[in-house]
């Protein structure tokens, strides 16, 4: 017996318990890993626990636990119903099988081929990477008013949720989405070549795929310059992650200040063919609307290919599993359809056959022989012009010249025995079965165990041990699933560790956060369907190391196959915050600084703390490790449960975070929010510029309770002749600590959360802009925006319409109405009052609408055309086309320099016809755009105004763009006055 290294608990060494039997399966203290210290004291269990060590000892194999090779925990608390029991089981029995491996590389989170990787994942067990180049910042959102890295943390968590249906490992490049980009000179500009590539490389070189895949083909069929820049790096990489002369910084040895990798040689690489036409007239390019000769760059052989590219293969993906119960681009189809902030959700799809076809780009020499390519073009491994072998036993081709007799003897050894287990399937998670994987996974233990004290050339020994590490992980997973077994950690409230419960057991709601210092309990709850498996060892892991256990166990319970613990723990004094570990410093800066270079390329920071299990099964062991979770109830949904995080003890944010200086000269109120985790005191205040003044000067705040303290409201005078752009700082002293940072949760129902950080400050500057007096502006909200905040920095008061109020309120209260971004397609009440809102112009009222993803009603026909126009560069010249037209006048004189510092666009969903009752305002366009006039359109119908504005103008409020608050001022003021 020993101690754990978290804590004085007694633990049962591995040597102490391993094969089962009748005995052993009856003694209650093997089940729990974590003892009761009473129970130890009463002699007979004692005595019986001596008399089981006594005969598990005799029947103890060699300790192979130093061949278990590191693992992730999983975030999962509940899987999906496909990765659950005899589908799980049958599909990790795939997975051992198999060594193939595909990485496919997209630019943003929906670009990806969901239906190829659940294909190849679920229907033939390859393992499946998908590398993300940005987050997706530079998107839409259809859920809420999150944009930039905001919306990039949604757009990670969405994908990861699309992954697990898709089966997938994800990893992700460091550029960031800056907007839709029409060619990829742009985006390579932007983000610089050997950025993108040094990202590709590391991805590469770390997951060592056989076959890389792209979305794309890196020309202007894919529109997008982003979507180019994925396609062409796909093929770079093929290339450069096999040279030693490419970034040879990554393999350098860790002790020098390398990643310590090795170069890696894939053996295929594949681009979809492309979706959009190629006909007659040439390719299609849907980023400019043009037309252009067809032809295809190589970037691996730096060969062009005229006309249409060939579909080397071509994948069933409508093929149906029948253990899954649907095809697999039906699984997929729900995954992409997690990804709500683009698509809103996605239409089930239909069964019945569907396929996807790529072109093969090049294969590198061990990866075909020509006397052996033959067969159908339904296969990446295998076609008429690739031949992989993806067999246990192929693996002997990583080792250059003649291999060790002991190691091609030892693969074929435990190829043949997951041929003979899988030739008698379907089989169920049986004993029997289990007993054949526990056999082979031991083999496999030893061969590791063989291979790193061997001689083998480093490079072959790191290829081999990173595929067999690979293999082992998958063996626990088989294992796992056959022997049926099951972890779950959660924060408690609760002393006690039992579970019963009327409608079965749950876990408790309890508070999602902890901060440094604070003690509370985690309960394990863990279950085995066979008596033959043996709970040995339970314990915790930060992602630093830090020890969080706080003492012993508070209480234990074992039943038959069933073990629950209930653990104190205490967060350690300087335990980081869960946040995310790629910021940049402005929203202009096109790529993330990365807080901790191990973790680049990972989804997110690694979740504070891990309960983890080990299991004694016919001589082996088997790991299994969850990320604490806690659990919040949601009226609809019911319980959910979300990742154990840290936050600070305190959180401050000043609301809004941007406002410009009052126009009338007088002082700017700064609303100050304090969030605490417990009961608190403290004193507040304002970091000004020089010769700026607050009243009050400090303020106190007095917390009995966790939660947001009663907003604190400062004014704030600016000095005399201020000028430019400055920012207030909010601080917080309690505890003898200093608080400036505030948190958000960031997501929407049904997503799971996750935390950024600000700084609690505001963004102010003084603009010569002025608002017509007497405007009542009511505001119809869409997905959400930041406008609202906007107007009343101009000085007036801003009430958002209800659904209800758009459908029936008395509309003549407000003599301005301002229709939100996308409002018509999230607000169906909208398109049903159009009448309503026709007579509202007509009667003298002044609507504007902002930009919106479709066709829409109006008073007079407007169109966006079959593709909505968008202008992406921020600096491309604006054109006034009627200079003297009173929303150019009035109350502000606006020219081209109020365009001029915007940031991400212009604009976008500029319209292609309208009635000839508008008036076009303004053109612009992108280099080589057809010139763009339906960006600002105004008709005067009735006594009123209507007024459709592409321009970006939500974009550019929150960052303080002087030109935009002024047309925006113009924009309110126009019409009749009252």
């Amino acid at each position: 017996m020993r101690r754990s290294r978290d804590a004085d608990v007694p633990l049962l060494d591995k040597e102490e318990i391993t094969r089962s039997d009748a005995t052993l399966a009856d003694c209650t203290l093997t089940k729990t890993m974590v003892l009761n210290r009473s129970a130890l004291r009463t002699a007979s269990l004692a005595a019986l626990f001596l008399a089981v060590l006594h005969r598990t000892l005799a029947q103890q194999p060699a300790d192979l636990s130093a061949d278990l090779p590191a693992a992730e925990p999983s975030s999962i608390a509940l899987q999906l119903p496909e990765d659950r029991g005899q589908a799980a089981f049958e599909q990790a029995l795939l997975r051992l099988r198999t060594t193939a491996s595909v990485m496919a590389i997209v630019a943003h989170p929906d670009d990806e081929d969901g239906a190829l990787l659940t294909y190849l994942s679920r229907g033939l067990g390859a393992r499946c990477i998908l590398f993300t180049l940005t987050r997706g910042e530079g998107g839409q959102n259809a859920m809420s008013a999150d944009s930039y890295d905001a919306l990039g943390i949604i757009r990670t968590n969405e994908l990861l949720r699309a992954g697990e249906f898709y089966g997938a490992k994800q990893l992700w490049g460091t550029e960031v989405d800056f907007g839709f980009s029409k060619t990829q000179e742009e985006a390579f500009a932007r983000w610089g070549h050997d950025r993108v590539l040094y990202d590709a490389v590391l991805a590469v070189r770390s997951e060592r795929p056989q076959v890389i895949v792209s979305t794309f083909v890196g020309g202007i069929t894919d529109g997008h310059g982003h979507h180019q820049v994925s396609g062409e790096i796909a093929q770079e990489v093929f290339k450069a992650a096999a040279d030693p002369s490419v970034f040879p910084e990554q393999l350098k040895p860790v002790a020098e200040g390398g990643l310590g990798l090795t170069v890696w040689q894939p053996l295929a690489v594949y681009s979809m063919v492309p979706f959009a036409p190629v006909t007659e007239k040439g390719m299609f390019d849907y980023a400019t609307g043009k037309w252009a000769p067809a032809k295809f760059h190589n970037y691996v052989t730096d060969e062009w290919t005229t006309g249409v590219l060939s579909a080397d293969v071509t994948i069933p993906v409508g093929t149906r599993d029948s253990t899954l119960g649907r095809s697999y681009v039906q699984i997929a189809r729900q995954g992409w359809g997690e990804q709500k902030s683009q698509n809103g959700g996605a239409n089930p799809t239909l069964s019945g056959p569907s396929s996807t076809s790529y072109h093969l780009w090049a294969v590198s020499p061990g990866a075909k022989a020509a006397s052996e390519v033959r067969g159908k073009n339904d296969s990446l491994f295998a076609n008429n012009r690739v031949r992989i072998d993806t067999s246990f036993a192929a693996l002997v081709r990583l080792v250059m010249g003649p291999a060790p007799a002991w190691l091609e003897d030892g693969l074929h050894q435990i190829d043949g025995a997951l041929a003979a287990l899988q030739s008698s399937c379907p089989c169920t998670a049986s004993g029997q079965t289990a007993n054949s994987l526990a056999s082979a996974y031991k083999r496999t233990l030893e061969l590791r165990a063989k291979l790193a004290a061997s001689s083998i050339d480093a490079q072959a020994k790191a290829s081999l041990l990173f595929e067999l590490d690979t293999k082992i992980n998958q063996f626990q997973g088989a294992l796992a699933e056959a022997l049926g077994l099951d972890l779950v950690a959660y924060r408690t409230g609760e002393s006690k560790a039992g579970t019963s419960g009327f409608r079965g057991s749950s876990a408790d709601e309890t508070p999602r956060s902890v901060s440094p210092g604070e003690e509370f309990k985690v309960h394990v709850h863990a279950t085995s369907a066979s008596a033959d498996a043996h709970l040995i060892k339970t314990w915790f892991e930060s992602h630093n190391h830090e020890p969080w256990l706080h003492g012993e166990a508070i209480d234990t319970n074992a039943a038959g196959q069933v073990s629950d613990a209930v653990f104190d723990l205490r967060v350690p004094d300087d335990a980081e915050s869960t946040k995310p570990f790629f910021t940049r410093s402005s929203i202009e800066q096109p790529y993330y600084d990365i807080a901790n270079p191990m973790w680049r390329e990972r989804s997110l920071a690694p979740w504070p703390l891990a309960a983890w299990v080990e299991y004694a099964y016919d001589g082996v062991l088997i790991r299994m490790g969850r990320v604490v979770q806690t659990l919040r109830r949601v009226t609809g949904p019911g319980g959910i449960y979300e990742p154990l995080v840290v936050t600070p003890a305190i959180g401050v944010r000043v609301d809004p975070a941007a406002r410009i200086l009052p126009t009338d000269g007088g002082p700017l109120p700064v609303r100050v929010t304090i969030h605490t985790q417990a009961a608190a005191d403290g004193t507040v205040a304002l970091k000004l510029p020089e010769g700026w003044r607050s009243e009050p000067a400090e303020a106190t705040f007095h917390r009995t309770i966790a939660g947001d303290a009663d907003p604190i409201l400062f004014s704030v005078s600016a000095a005399r002749g201020t000028a430019g752009a400055f920012k207030i700082q909010a601080e917080v002293r309690s505890g003898g600590r200093t608080y400036g940072t505030g948190w958000r949760s960031v997501g929407y129902a049904g997503l799971r959360p996750y935390n950024q950080y600000q700084p609690a400050e505001l963004k102010t500057r003084r603009i010569d802009v002025s608002l017509a007096p007497g405007r009542r502006i009511g505001y119809i909200m869409g997905t959400g925006d930041l406008v609202p905040d906007a107007i009343e920095g101009l000085g007036a008061k801003v009430h958002l319409l209800s659904s209800d109020e758009v459908a029936s309120a008395d509309l003549s209260q407000w003599n301005v109405l301002v229709v939100g971004i996308r409002a018509y397609s999230v607000r169906p009440e909208l398109a049903a009052a159009q009448a309503r809102l026709d007579a509202f112009v007509r009667q003298g009222g002044t609507l504007i609408v902002q930009y919106q993803s479709a066709d829409f009603p109006a008073p007079l026909p407007l169109s966006m055309g079959r593709m909505a126009e968008r202008v992406v560069d921020e600096a491309a010249p604006v054109k006034l086309l009627d200079p003297k037209n009173s929303v150019f006048t009035f109350p502000n004189q606006i020219t081209a320099a109020d365009f001029d510092g915007w940031v991400e666009e212009r604009g976008h969903s500029f319209l292609d016809t309208w009635d000839s009752g508008y008036t076009a305002l303004t053109e612009t366009a992108d280099a080589g755009q057809d010139p763009q006039r339906g960006g600002l359109l105004v008709a005067h119908l009735g006594e009123g105004t209507y007024i459709y504005v592409a321009y970006a103008l939500y974009r550019q409020l929150p960052e303080l763009v002087p030109g935009s608050y002024r047309i925006l001022a113009n924009l309110l003021s126009n019409g009749r006055q009252k």
